[in-house]
């Protein structure tokens, strides 16, 4: 490249450039030594920017302010000539790589090297962003790896020339881009993310800016998690080597392979998340199914052909199964009756039982019929479920990173609240909460029930909570730190079980066969998906709470690998029976919770021939009735034998542009639907939350917020309540919309 006023020897101020320069955001940079020897790195402004003398202003002071920042991941600015013919910025050289020459030329970075890295770009833009200055272009491109951590400038030109200029959250959305860049190899899989980091990147990459973290709460939450840092050098040999290579190619002091710096030691009380953050992603893979499915009884009792029934066009009904099958006794297929029309749902806007707004917003709610508990990142609050006024003082336990699809920190049952929690000085705490008087029951320290004493050996990641039949259960995914994990290997899950009166630890189980647990509301036995590499066969099987989580009868399966990533369940339990996804995730299979037997069995395939994607089935309360989200379409089956009662269908678009759809379709869990007594509950894609009647599949009201987050509603039920966050403030609806 020719630099424009940089003279035939190839000098820009004071330097020598060395070599050709690359592209960065909004310059050149180039390699360069002072005439004394002294490497430094030089960036060149672009011809567009240097001719607009508004820049030169901003640039001037945007240097001023940065040869005031230091930081362990920052490369300071060391000289600068805004008034040059050609602007210009020198920091001091740094031996090491670009982030994106790394990957491409050696693959995707392994997990504690991806720890290093999102606390390293953190820890700078924490820097930055507390002196109130912003970098504008964190990627692949601008970020170096170095033996001891990665860096990044003090001075990002983007963020000098962008008109308007860019935020601290667009910092934050390039960060999450990066790891994730560098996490899958320039694939944008979040599923390529290692568990210990997918719901906070992901978070960073939220569309809406003020849902994503602070660097600072991003520091926080890998500070929390206490798993140790990497021992010797953070990066692979032969990535060192390039390292060596590069550095030796410009004349820089020999390259030494050091540890990663010990990460810097802040103040009690520093560090606080200044803001509530809604954190994760999808749990799972996004299940895009065809927009309108039918129903097709298959008697056979191996699962179904690959094969699609039906073309585009086609408007097959569901079929009414003539009988239930067991395994051991297949029956054939019978003649079968049209099912019923789906129903358009269409209905009136909700009136609003009450509305408060609050100082905080929650990150995680749960309610009885009476009590609201509304967890923010900095209390723990509960409402009268009535009024919206307050029931009881509030606790300083708070949660900081709340409720996603593929992490829910709270259960309520028998007049108790449970939560993962945090309080001023204490993390990774399990409490119950009396929802009588909203007083502290137990809290025990979950840290401290980890095996391995004062050695961290494992991370025990907490997924979700649930309680039922005087037990309160904590499931989650283990990963053991011995440097040998990949995306190919199978997952080791556990399921911890405390006494919902005392909190006394009653027993743990763990294996690759556990993974997604669903725990009933009543009964001792439980469900549980192996945690399988992809592409491989895998199974359910009941554990029995009963015997101490001893396992039960197992049901194989061919094709789960969709349906069987971290995360809730994608079963379900009604009357005594257990519900999952078999085939490729077009079957529903209905089981004896007690021997496994299978009692029927429903396929879905789809109106206009794409392959159909089931989401995870739920229930009515009194569990006579199971619900099952299929793209656009939400069907109802009587849990005794899979006739078809009702479907009710999404109409118009999401909020994307797509075909709008059922949420509990398109993600492998969570709370996108809920029942009270005679009430269906759902969320779509274009940010409504219907409320549909158990009897006949028609939409008693609708409640539209297009401001919630795209990760979706925060909100839950409560006897013949809903209640919804959106933001500051919260909003009770009663079931009949009045």
């Amino acid at each position: 490249m020719e630099v424009p006023g940089a003279g035939r020897n190839r000098r820009i101020g004071p330097y020598a450039l060395l070599g050709s320069g690359r592209t960065v955001g909004g310059g050149e940079l180039f390699a360069a030594r002072t005439d004394e020897g002294l490497l430094v790195t030089v960036t060149v402004a672009g011809p567009e920017p240097a001719a607009n003398p508004e820049f030169r202003d901003r640039l001037r002071a945007a240097v001023e302010a940065a040869r005031r920042l230091s930081g362990a991941f920052l490369v300071p600015v060391v000289d600068a000539d805004a008034d040059a013919p050609v602007p210009w910025v020198a920091t001091r050289f740094t031996a090491g790589l670009p982030l994106r020459h790394v990957v491409d030329r050696h693959g995707p970075l392994g997990e504690p090297a991806l720890r290093v890295l999102a606390d390293g770009l953190a820890r700078a833009l924490a820097v930055l962003h507390g002196a109130g200055t912003v970098h504008g272009e964190v990627d692949p491109d601008s970020v170096l790896l170095t033996m001891d951590g990665p860096r990044i400038g003090a001075l990002g030109l983007v963020g000098v020339t962008a008109s308007p200029p860019p935020s601290p959250t667009d910092d934050m959305f390039g960060l999450g881009s990066t790891v994730l860049y560098a996490a899958s190899g320039g694939e944008q899989d979040t599923d390529a993310l290692p568990a210990s980091l997918r719901e906070v990147i992901g978070g960073c990459l939220y569309r809406e800016p003020s849902d994503r973290p602070t660097a600072e709460q991003l520091v926080d939450y890998l500070e929390h998690q206490g798993l140790p840092a990497p021992e010797g050098g953070w990066l692979p040999p032969a990535v060192t080597a390039d390292m060596a290579a590069a550095a030796a190619a410009v004349g820089s002091a020999r390259a030494v392979q050091v540890p990663v710096p010990p990460r810097p030691v802040r103040a009690p009380g520093t560090g606080v998340s200044r803001r509530n953050v809604l954190l994760g992603i999808a749990g799972g893979a996004a299940l895009l199914g065809g927009g309108a499915a039918a129903l097709a009884f298959s008697g056979d009792s191996a699962p179904p052909s690959e094969g699609r029934a039906g073309g585009p066009g086609t408007t097959a009904r569901p079929t009414r199964p003539s009988g239930a099958r067991t395994t051991s006794a297949p029956s054939p297929s019978r003649s079968s009756a049209d099912g019923p029309e789906p129903v358009v749902l269409a209905g009136p806007d909700a009136v609003k039982a009450w509305s408060r707004t609050g100082k905080r917003a929650p990150t995680c709610l749960e309610a009885s019929d009476k009590v609201v508990m509304v967890v923010t990142d900095k209390a723990t609050s509960f409402l009268e479920a009535a009024s919206g006024d307050r029931a009881f003082e509030a606790l300083n336990a708070r949660k900081t990173f709340g409720a996603n699809s593929s992490h829910h920190p709270t259960a309520y049952a028998d007049g108790v609240f449970y939560l993962f929690c945090e309080t001023p000085g204490q993390f990774d705490l399990l409490a119950a909460f009396d929802a009588a008087d909203g007083k502290v029951k137990w809290a025990v320290s979950l840290a401290a029930s980890d095996p391995g004493g004062a050695k961290i050996v494992s991370n025990y990641g907490r997924q979700y909570l649930a309680a039922s039949g005087g037990t309160v259960y904590v499931c989650g995914l283990v990963r053991d730190y011995d440097g040998k994990f990949s995306i190919h290997d199978a997952v080791t899950g556990y399921i911890r079980a405390f006494a919902a009166t005392t909190g006394k630890k009653l027993w743990q189980v763990q294996g690759t066969d556990i993974n997604n647990v669903l725990v009933p509301p009543t009964g001792s036995r439980l469900l549980a998906a192996s945690a399988i590499p992809s592409k491989q066969p895998g199974r359910v099987q009941m554990i029995d709470a009963a015997r101490k989580g001893a396992r039960g009868w197992k049901v194989p399966l061919r094709y789960p690998s969709d349906y069987f990533s971290s995360g809730w369940p994608l079963t379900g339990y009604a009357d005594g029976n257990f519900l999952f996804a078999g085939g490729k995730g077009d079957t529903l299979s209905v089981v004896d919770a007690a021997t496994g037997t299978e009692k029927w069995h429903q396929r879905f395939e789809a109106r206009n021939g794409d392959r159909v994607r089931m989401g995870a089935p739920f229930s009515n309360p009194d569990g006579a009735t199971v619900y099952v989200p299929v793209g656009s379409e939400l069907v109802a089956l009587a849990t005794a034998d899979g006739t078809p009662r009702w479907i009710a269908t999404l109409d118009g678009a999401s909020d994307t542009g797509g075909a709008n759809r059922f949420k509990a379709s398109l993600r492998l869990g969570g709370r996108e639907a809920q029942c009270s007594a005679d009430t269906v509950f759902a969320t779509d894609s274009a940010k409504t939350l219907w409320a549909i009647d158990a009897a006949t599949g028609r939409a008693r009201w609708k409640y539209s917020d297009p401001s919630q987050p795209d990760v979706g509603f925060r909100w839950t039920v409560g006897g013949d309540r809903v209640f919804i966050a959106s933001h500051l403030t919260m909003t009770a609806i009663a079931a009949d919309g009045r």
